[in-house]
């Protein structure tokens, strides 16, 4: 038995029929593979069931406390079956990226089954150039970002000859343990409910003081005055120790048309940058990044968007931009934070864009190495778990209604990936396109992902609320040229 922490059962508490807490992986391959053999599920099928001893989120099913006393559990499923994950379509050939990318689309609108283990597989066939895509659809209550792709690596290898079948396991490496009962479950929640308040006094200090850098509770009344005034009360008490005073720019989210209600669909578009690009561009600006230079991009191309949709662009949007704070000890699960940005899509200037993205990144990097490590898990722990999902449906709901501001108009990250070719089954990997979660006020999500030479993207929106989805793809391809052409770049 595995016991989630609070930061995986929050992506469970989230999910009300509209959000789904899954994240996708669209993989897009060569149709044949080394041996001159059909790409198909049966192959793909073949590879897991050799591997599945080094994935063991893929056998975990998950265990509810009765009443919530306590959070989640994941078990080992006695009854797993794999091919009861494993899904194979075909688009009407030859499929075009947007086809593709509506039936990515439609599969990141059904949510997963609770019963069984908590991912899917689907293996999309009819693709032009006799492409075959491979789409993995995982529960964020299982995997991070990081731990995602360290997990999906266990298909992939380096050389078109797949590596030797691994040797099995009398039982599945990490494994979970078996299902516990009902009676053993509600004991253990009940046992577990005088920790509870402990856990709730520990968190509250840190909690109050970095109140207004929770993506989860920095957009409730009056956060900034709390944070604001326990920091004070804290560098007080510890005669301020550190010697450091938390910078606390203020950074409102504006109303933008992509940014209501969030509807159960789905839509997906993908497309694919000069990583080389980007990096002899990143080398003419002193001290910026890569990420420097991905943010000004991004912002660069929301504001292209929103002047089309008429959004009023004097105001930048807050960006919501992941850090993992995973350590080697620690596997699967979500070990995550975050940093709160105003990206400068307010900015009409190309290279002052690409300079007020260096200043507003490395401001944010300062700020978050002040903020402990697992400030969102110990701010999780000021709700009881018996609450916790009644508190993220209210959250939610009163972010629908536009009661409260959502804490963040935009997700962007920005994921390391193989600088070398990879193969899945003997088929070489053309590209990988991330699929990432909306929420109540957030109806946009980028996210990019290097492999190569090549800086791979994907952009997840809600059906209903960004229709045009599709224009934001050659938008952000033009402003790559425009960032070359500023910056005196080659784009061959």
């Amino acid at each position: 038995m595995r016991r989630l922490s609070s930061v995986d059962a929050q992506f469970l508490a989230m999910e009300d029929g509209r959000t789904h807490a899954h994240v996708c992986q669209l993989t897009i391959l060569e149709g044949t593979t080394a041996d001159g053999s059909k790409l198909d599920a049966a192959r793909i099928r073949e590879l897991i069931s050799e591997r599945i001893d080094l994935m063991p989120p893929f056998r975990w099913r998950l265990g509810e406390v009765p009443f919530g006393l306590d959070y989640p559990v994941f078990v080992d499923d006695d009854n797993f079956d794999l091919d009861s994950h494993i899904w194979e379509t075909a688009l009407p050939e030859p499929g075009t990226d947007v086809q593709l990318g509506e039936a990515v689309g439609q599969i990141a609108s059904r949510p997963l089954d609770r019963a069984r283990p908590l991912w899917e597989l689907h293996v999309i066939h009819g693709l032009a150039g006799g492409h075959v895509a491979m789409l993995t659809k995982v529960h964020h209550s299982a995997i991070d970002g990081v731990s995602g792709m360290e997990m999906l690596g266990v298909l992939l290898d380096p050389t078109p000859q797949p590596a030797p079948e691994k040797p099995a396991h009398p039982t599945p490496v990490h494994a979970a343990g078996k299902h516990p009962t009902d009676t053993e479950l509600f004991l253990r929640g009940v046992a577990s409910l005088p920790l509870q308040p402990v856990r709730m006094v520990r968190a509250l200090p840190a909690t109050l003081r970095y109140l207004d850098q929770l993506p989860t509770m920095r957009s409730l009344p009056a956060a900034n005055l709390i944070s604001g005034a326990a920091d004070r009360a804290a560098r007080v008490a510890t005669r301020n120790k550190d010697g450091r005073t938390l910078e606390r720019p203020r950074a409102d989210t504006p109303k933008v048309s992509f940014g209501g209600r969030i509807s159960s669909h789905r839509r997906f578009a993908f497309g694919t940058l000069s990583l080389e690009t980007i990096k002899a561009i990143k080398a003419q600006v002193p001290g910026a990044t890569l990420n420097d230079v991905v943010v000004a991009l991004c912002a660069g191309t929301l504001r292209r968007r929103m002047i089309a949709r008429g959004d009023d662009v004097n105001t930048p949007l807050v960006a919501m931009v992941p850090v993992s704070v995973r350590t080697k000890e620690e596997e699967y699960g979500n070990q995550i934070s975050s940093m709160i940005v105003a990206i400068p899509t307010d900015e009409p200037d190309v290279r002052e864009r690409v300079m007020r993205a260096h200043a507003v990144m490395r401001s944010a990097k300062d700020r978050h190495q002040a903020i402990p490590a697992k400030l969102l898990r110990d701010a999780n722990h000021t709700v009881p778990p018996a609450l916790f999902m009644r508190t993220a449906r209210v959250i939610s709901a009163t972010t629908a209604a536009g009661w409260i501001s959502p804490p963040f108009n935009v997700t962007i990250s920005n994921i390391p990936g193989s600088p070398v070719p990879l193969y899945l089954a003997g088929a070489a990997v053309v590209s990988q396109h991330p699929v990432n979660v909306l929420l109540d006020g957030v109806g946009l999500s980028l996210t990019l992902l290097s492999y190569q030479d090549r800086l791979d993207f994907g952009f997840t929106a809600d059906r209903e609320l960004m229709p045009d989805v599709w224009q934001l793809v050659p938008e952000l391809q033009a402003e790559l040229v425009a960032l070359a052409k500023e910056f005196d770049v080659s784009t061959s």
